[in-house]
């Protein structure tokens, strides 16, 4: 297996919940090859407690810093900044790696001609991370404009990429993860490996999909992130991602999952 270093980062802001979940995950990882790095806004809880009782456990592979930011994306940007290894991963401080390999399977996929690798994932329930809702199942690319489009925490970039191609855009309050994956793999074309195997188990809730007000706003910046980047799309992408999220939603809030 190759040596490659990755630098894992997290962010939080009063993650006590689940954080706890977050560390325990990466520290089960059997590549130990990894630089972990945490960015907390600043957190008012025990979310600061909870990371300093973990801290001795990584050897010296952990990092951290709490302090004000101006928003989850401005948070990656700071870890990106702090970054030294040859490959970046997100985990949010919500979610959890699927098993013990999964940094491991990722390592081995980067040839040298790959650039990133991206793969599956679970959405779980918030306060069971056994019971799945639904599933996001990747595919090779096949084109942002059809719909297709990597699950951002499955998505792993060499650094090289980042320090190219430039990090995430925090003009955009929400879907900044989609403009940069609409960048770096349609605009800049790069070299991109689908890796059919499921690597993260993210609890339902995020930022883009919390209510249907936010998933109208999440396509809205996507359909800015196409103009952005001078990538033609149908007038009727939208709609089509709008449905089976709004659907999600909906079975979420009458307990149909």
């Amino acid at each position: 297996m190759q040596n490659l270093k990755i630098s894992l980062i997290t962010t939080s802001y009063n993650s006590e919940i689940t954080i706890s979940d977050t560390l325990s995950s990466v520290l089960l990882q059997s590549y130990s090859n990894i630089e972990y790095i945490i960015v907390d806004g600043g957190s008012s809880d025990e979310t600061i407690s909870i990371i300093k009782e973990y801290e001795p456990l990584f050897n010296g592979r952990l990092k951290w810093i709490s302090e004000k930011d101006d928003g989850i994306y401005d948070a990656m940007n700071k870890g990106i900044q702090m970054a030294s290894g040859d490959i970046v991963g997100i985990l949010n401080s919500d979610d959890l790696f699927f098993d013990s390999n999964v940094l491991g399977d990722i390592v081995q996929a980067f040839d040298s001609k790959i650039e990133a690798v991206c793969g599956n994932l679970y959405f779980v329930k918030f306060d069971d991370t056994d019971s799945i809702v639904r599933t996001w199942k990747g595919s090779p690319y096949h084109s942002f404009n059809k719909g297709w489009h990597p699950a951002h925490p499955t998505f792993y970039v060499r650094r090289s990429v980042y320090q190219k191609y430039g990090i995430f855009d925090t003009s955009f309050s929400v879907s900044a993860d989609f403009e940069l994956m609409l960048r770096f793999i349609e605009k800049y074309r790069i070299r991109t490996k689908y890796l059919d195997r499921y690597m993260i188990k993210m609890r339902v809730g995020g930022e883009s999909t919390r209510s249907l007000k936010n998933i109208f706003r999440g396509n809205k910046n996507i359909m800015r992130a196409f103009k952005k980047n001078d990538i033609p799309v149908s007038v009727f992408y939208p709609v089509r991602s709008l449905f089976p999220k709004a659907l999600d939603m909906l079975k979420n809030k009458i307990g149909l999952t």
